[in-house]
């Protein structure tokens, strides 16, 4: 069965769409940008620091649930320019030195609200 799931500890969903669903085996986040739990986008910020929060927030999801990110099966990344996964990639290997998951990292179009990405998350829960 379906179940939202919400954090204080990372930004609200501001749509149609919940921070984050678990069926009580696999968690999927929802794309998560660089923005504060109170909501401040860090759009002025460096690429690795974007992505540090991008993934603090991740973080946050998954410790809502009892999970860390030693969780994650899976990431998805949706650069604004892929001429910035480099640096991406150093900020994001801060989080996943040993054992890291699978991911896609890919320029799109436009990431949401002018952010330089967006990431998300499939993990497992017990």
């Amino acid at each position: 069965m379906k179940r939202t799931i919400h954090t204080d500890d990372a930004p609200e969903a501001v749509g149609a769409y919940s921070q984050a669903t678990t069926n009580g085996d696999v968690l999927f986040t929802a794309g998560q940008l660089p923005m504060t739990a109170d909501g401040e986008l860090l759009d002025d910020e460096s690429v690795g620091d974007q992505t540090r929060r991008c993934l603090e927030n991740v973080e946050a999801i998954l410790e809502s649930e009892g999970g860390s990110l030693e969780d994650v099966l899976k990431m998805t990344v949706f650069l604004n320019d892929i001429d910035d996964f480099d640096e991406f990639n150093e900020a994001y290997s801060e989080f996943f030195d040993e054992e890291p998951p699978a991911r896609s990292a890919l320029e799109v179009g436009e990431v949401p609200k002018g952010a330089a990405l967006e990431v998300e998350a499939i993990a497992t829960v017990e």
